[in-house]
Formats: structure tokens, sequence, C-alpha cells
């Protein structure tokens, strides 16, 4: 077994599944304690059975702030204080300007905005100096795609707290940074109701348009979720781009 996060304690919101899961395997491999969270009692059984006692396992629902406080109570008394928080959790809907109802608007920047705010607010306090947080956004957030436009103002919010929160936190020597993914191959692709044809045509559209010709997986992303929130000790308010040049206006040769 690695010990490259020996000693360290984390906490992943949204890591039952997909990139979020992905992160707490690599942080368990490498000797950290986790505390992980989910809202659908199918994927946290799912992880308490992969799992085993290795990783807390919280069921938390992000849009709650009844649950956002449990969330808090539940890190101090199984964890203490923690080196890192990696806020995953994340949901879209692919619906036009004249598609998108009250409801759905509210649903997507429920879970990515207000979830990843009071997240953020109630477990800062228990990040020791030093430490860090790991945002997931999107490439959504600097492109036009058509049925996408909660979702990216969501996500685009959640960088702009990536910056804010970077100089906020700055006297305690906790860096705040974001990892911007393309298309990525995970059970859902953070799009809510897509059918498994829906996912896959998903994917071959990005596999055509990203300059690279193919879309990234699970671990790429946890790869540099990892850097930002332990390596990359000089770095803080930015937001790394994992999307095969999608986002940068690369023109294939």
């Amino acid at each position: 077994m690695s010990t490259a996060y020996r000693g360290k304690k984390a906490v992943v919101i949204g890591g039952t599944h997909g990139m979020g899961r992905c992160v707490v395997e690599a942080l368990l491999t490498g000797g950290a304690e986790v505390l992980l969270t989910g809202h659908d009692e199918k994927n946290l059984e799912a992880v308490r059975t992969g799992l085993g006692p290795a990783a807390h396992t919280v069921r938390s629902d992000i849009t709650s702030m009844a649950d956002i406080a449990e969330l808090g109570t539940q890190v101090e008394e199984k964890l203490g204080t923690i080196d890192f928080l990696h806020v995953n959790a994340g949901t879209s809907y692919l619906e036009r300007l004249e598609e998108v109802s009250e409801t759905t608007y509210d649903r997507t920047f429920d879970v990515n905005t207000k979830g990843a705010f009071f997240s953020t607010q109630r477990l800062a306090p228990l990040i020791r100096e030093g430490g860090s947080i790991v945002y997931s956004t999107s490439v959504a957030n600097v492109m036009g795609y058509p049925g996408m436009a909660a979702y990216s103002g969501a996500k685009a919010a959640v960088r702009s707290f990536t910056q804010v929160f970077a100089a906020e936190l700055l006297p305690r020597n906790v860096r705040v940074n974001a990892v911007s993914g393309g298309y990525i191959k995970t059970p859902t692709m953070a799009v809510a109701d897509f059918t498994a044809e829906q996912r896959d045509a998903f994917l071959r559209e990005g596999d055509q348009i990203t300059p690279m010709k193919r879309h990234g997986s699970v671990e790429e992303f946890a790869r540099a979720v990892l850097f930002l929130a332990f390596d990359a000790t000089f770095t803080t308010g930015t937001e790394l781009h994992v999307d095969g040049g999608i986002s940068q206006g690369i023109t294939p040769a």
C-alpha cells in the first residue's frame, strides 16, 4: 500500500461513484482516513460493501441545510480536524432556454451552488492550517453549450467561490482550487435522467469535439484533484482544466 497520504484526513462530498469515488479510493490507498457523503442509499450501500470500514460513509443531502449542519457534526466526531475537503456533488439537466422549469433551475443551483457554498461555510473551520479545498467545476463554465445554461451558471459561481475563498482563507494558509472537467466518463455524466443510450451518445459527441479525440477517465480527473490537494503547495485560486484541450481553443493539426 502507498503511504502518500498517511496521517491525512479528508472529506469528499459526493463520493459514492464516478470521480468522487475514484478520489476516495486513491486517498484510502495512500493511507488517508476518509469521510464521504452521498444521498442515494443504493450508491451508499455499494460503497459500504466495496470499501468496508476503511471509509466513513454518511448519508447527506447537499441541498439540505440541516444535513449540512449534521455533516459538520459527523466530521467533528469521526475525524476532528481535516486536511482536505473535496466538494464534488453536482447535477445538470440538458434543457434549452424554453425548456427550463423553475424546478430544474432551482435543483441545479441548490446542488451545484448553494450546497457547495454552505458545505464550505460549515467545514472550512475544521480544515487545519496548510490544508486545502478542491471543487469540481466544468468546462461549461467558459463554453456556450446549448442546453446547459443553468448548469453553466451554477458552476461558474463555484469558480468564483474558488477565487474569493482562496483570498479569505489565505491567513490560515488554506489553499482553494478547482478542477474543471470536460467529457469524463462516469456512471451519470452528471446529467440527471440520462438513459444509457443518451450517455453513450453524449460521450461520442465529446470524443468528436475534444481536441484529443477521446473522453477522460475518472482516474485522470482524480489525479488532478489530488495534485491540487497536496502537491501544488504554491497554487491557490486557480482552476485546472482536465478536458483534453476543449476549453483552450486548440485545433488539431
